[in-house]
């Protein structure tokens, strides 16, 4: 396919030409799951959505523009059920007697979610100085001793961190 715009009638001709390798590709990466359909479907959806934002996407090698995309969502896939699997390890231990509700389990599972993609959204320094804070109750002094930065900087660190998390809230 020429460098040229992406059209939506360009997007469904990846679509039709590439489709079918992503598909293979994915399922290589996941080990023939079942996952993969959803991952090649949700891969064109953000390639769609790219375009509708910026009329100027262009792909000059389309599989490689794919790959790059399907490997994010696939990196944000393993991620969430690592972060899943980790939540059910635990919920394992909690006595029968004490378990959640389903819906309770589901909020709770759905909340770790917001707060893996707020970490994620922040930079490494401004992540470890809200991880001390909240995990560790580090005191800001505290925390510009242990990352070698002064207390005003971590007081910067920790807006952005809670800037970040108020703007996934309003999401």
């Amino acid at each position: 396919m020429p460098v040229s715009a992406l059209s939506t009638g360009n997007v469904a001709a990846v679509y039709v030409e590439h489709h079918r390798w992503l598909l293979g590709w994915l399922r290589r990466k996941l080990n023939g799951a079942d996952q993969a359909a959803d991952l090649a479907h949700d891969t064109f959806v953000r390639v769609l959505s790219r375009h509708e934002a910026r009329q100027d996407l262009a792909m000059r090698e389309p599989r490689a523009y794919l790959t790059t995309v399907a490997r994010n969502l696939l990196i944000n896939h393993v991620r969430r059920q690592s972060l899943e699997q980790a939540y059910l390890d635990v919920l394992a231990l909690v006595p029968q007697a004490q378990a959640l509700a389903p819906e309770t389990r589901l909020a709770i599972l759905d909340t770790l979610h917001d707060i893996d993609a707020m970490l994620d959204g922040l930079p490494a320094r401004v992540r470890e100085a809200f991880l001390l804070s909240q995990l560790e109750g580090l005191g800001y002094a505290a925390i510009g001793a242990r990352l070698g930065v002064s207390e005003r900087t971590v007081k910067r660190y920790m807006a952005q961190a809670f800037e970040q998390s108020i703007l996934l809230v309003a999401a």
